[in-house]
């Protein structure tokens, strides 16, 4: 009898990146380009052509394992916020609020409870679109997964609606502060060009996923789960239940408006989970002691999540010490300069995706391509503002197949969902919005746009 292939647990699926990171130090030539830093941006920008050699630094058995706390210390400000937004949330559940209006919502949409879909999914999408939410999404997997219960839905929505939406906007958007605002800045593309073009793709690519998402749920939806007892279920919400809500509501509000107009980064934003928690135990009157109780819980139960995080990161590391980013790089992107207009771009697509498994921050990979790239697009007669669209396209529609994606793979752990379940649900949704992506690049080459 043929035993069915198990997909690795994401922890060794992880790991086992982290190793064949270093196993790239001892095989790829160490490489670098000369950087200046930009006056504009204050980032270290590649210069085109000088890629040269250096002395070579295979990391070792013991030094990619040191990767791994490595990779957690850089990502302790994202691991902190999903520690305490799992500690504020479930204090938030034990008040009983959110259960309380979660069952309200679910009665009177009873038979209809597919429709949070596209409404939910499209406040992530403006959330991806406006400031290209990821790591941050992780917060929301508690509310969300409380949510798809009581209406019925796989958990896999939880996961489809946040981080799946979200990724696909920032894909398309027109005004992604740190993908295309950086970009076109490194590019010499004045910031915010072509946002006409941009917004016409982004409303289609963002309609066919939330279609598809909503489809999908209607056909996979099963009897709701009561969020409330039995005894609960015909109360209605107390003022104090309304005022632990408004505190909710407002940490979400004060969430958007710092990341958005006040710059914040995630220790602020983890912050307001924090107060949240304490408020919301204070109002709920769970007492000093329950709300302690129930912080400890919630971050505990998100443990697992937050150490995906950070040993993704550790792949980059491992890569950096290595010195083999750049030749990466250099070896990605070197054939594009012999290639046709339009091959050309195809060529960028692809070769940004790739680089974005190397690579995790957006905005770190258009400091590090675009130098590299718009030389290349004046070279071959490719307009520049094509050639940031192909490194959005490639950064974003293929991101959600990635193992190394940390936010992915934590907001599936959370959610119980595995991560070979959502790469068959995903892969053939990705590869049409690529196809939709490449007709987008050609369309764009053909009005030459500009």
């Amino acid at each position: 009898m043929t035993r069915r292939f198990a997909f690795p647990h994401p922890l060794i699926l992880l790991l086992g990146c982290v190793a064949v990171a270093a196993a790239l130090t001892w095989v790829v030539p160490a490489g670098a380009y000369d950087r200046h830093e930009d006056p504009e941006t204050g980032r270290a920008l590649v210069v085109a052509g000088t890629y040269h050699r250096v002395d070579p630094s295979p990391v070792g058995v013991f030094q990619a394992l040191v990767a791994v706390p490595k990779g957690l210390i850089d990502a302790a400000s994202v691991i902190f916020l999903v520690f305490l937004s799992g500690g504020a949330f479930t204090v938030v559940d034990r008040t009983g609020a959110l259960r309380r209006v979660v069952d309200v919502l679910a009665r009177r949409l009873e038979g209809r409870g597919v429709l949070v879909v596209p409404v939910v999914g499209l406040a992530f999408a403006a959330g991806g679109a406006l400031m290209q939410m990821s790591e941050e999404l992780v917060a929301f997997a508690p509310l969300l997964l409380l949510i798809c219960a009581s209406l019925g839905l796989p958990p896999l929505m939880a996961v489809a609606m946040s981080i799946g939406t979200a990724a696909i906007a920032a894909a398309f958007s027109p005004v992604d502060p740190f993908m295309v605002a950086i970009a076109q800045k490194v590019a010499q593309v004045p910031v915010g060009s072509g946002w006409q073009f941009r917004t016409v793709i982004l409303a289609l690519a963002t309609a066919y996923w939330l279609w598809s998402i909503t489809r999908y749920a209607a056909r996979h939806a099963n009897p709701p789960v009561a969020a409330a007892g039995p005894d609960e279920r015909d109360r209605v919400l107390t003022p104090r239940h309304m005022l632990v809500l408004a505190v909710v509501a407002l940490t979400f509000l004060f969430f958007v408006i710092g990341a958005q107009q006040w710059g914040w980064d995630f220790d602020r934003l983890a912050t307001l989970f924090l107060i949240m928690g304490l408020a919301s135990g204070a109002i709920g009157a769970l007492g000093l002691s329950g709300t302690a109780d129930a912080m400890i819980a919630g971050a505990r139960d998100m443990t697992f999540s937050a150490i995906l995080i950070g040993i993704a990161r550790a792949i980059y590391v491992v890569l950096d010490q290595g010195h083999i980013v750049d030749s990466l790089v250099h070896a990605i992107v070197t054939p594009l300069e012999g290639l046709p207009v339009t091959l050309a771009a195809f060529g960028m697509f692809g070769a940004q995706a790739l680089i974005h498994v190397a690579v995790p921050s957006t905005s770190g990979q258009a400091v590090l391509t675009m130098p590299i790239l718009a030389p290349v697009s004046d070279l071959i007669g490719l307009s520049r503002q094509v050639t940031v669209l192909a490194y959005q396209l490639g950064n974003g529609t293929f991101d959600l197949l990635f193992p190394t994606n940390g936010p992915l793979l934590a907001l599936l752990a959370v959610s119980g969902v595995r991560f070979d379940d959502w790469f068959k649900w995903a892969l053939p949704r990705c590869l049409i919005l690529a196809a939709f992506g490449c007709v987008a690049l050609v369309i764009a080459i053909a009005i030459g746009w500009h």
